[in-house]
């Protein structure tokens, strides 16, 4: 059996209680479980352990980071191809209700923006609308 060499430390009343908290469910003093804190932080496979544990990390936000990607030019093609179907079916105007049209598509233009904007800022998304109004519907 090894000699102990006693160690008094001051920690945050917070840091003290995750401890004790920590060693009640474990049924351990706190000692041991601030001895085998500290052995694993001055290990040399500390470093590593942490290194592996931060590299895990990066490679899952990379792979998030790559979804988000590929949804975002989802939703992009999806929106230009939608437009330009729209734009190819729709028959032009007849010239005397260009002007009156142009006016029209300003203001309703202006309203969309404005209703994006309290739609981004408040409620709720059209693709949680339409899981609401279609429960079980794989969106």
């Amino acid at each position: 059996m090894s000699v102990k060499v006693r160690l008094s430390v001051y920690l945050d009343p917070e840091l003290m209680e995750t401890l004790a908290s920590y060693a009640d469910r474990r049924e351990r003093p706190r000692s041991l479980i601030a001895e085998a804190a500290i052995a694993s932080f001055l290990s040399p496979d500390a470093d590593e352990a942490r290194e592996a544990a931060i590299t895990k990390r990066i490679d899952q936000l990379d792979r998030r980071m790559n979804r988000l990607e590929r949804d975002v030019g989802i939703g992009v093609e999806m929106i230009a191809m939608f437009v330009r179907f729209w734009l190819s079916n729709a028959p032009p105007p007849p010239e005397t209700e260009r002007a009156l049209l142009r006016k029209q598509g300003g203001d309703r233009y202006d309203a969309f923006m404005a209703a994006l904007g309290r739609r981004l800022a408040k409620g709720p998304k059209v693709r949680q609308e339409i899981a609401e109004d279609n429960p079980g519907q794989v969106i």
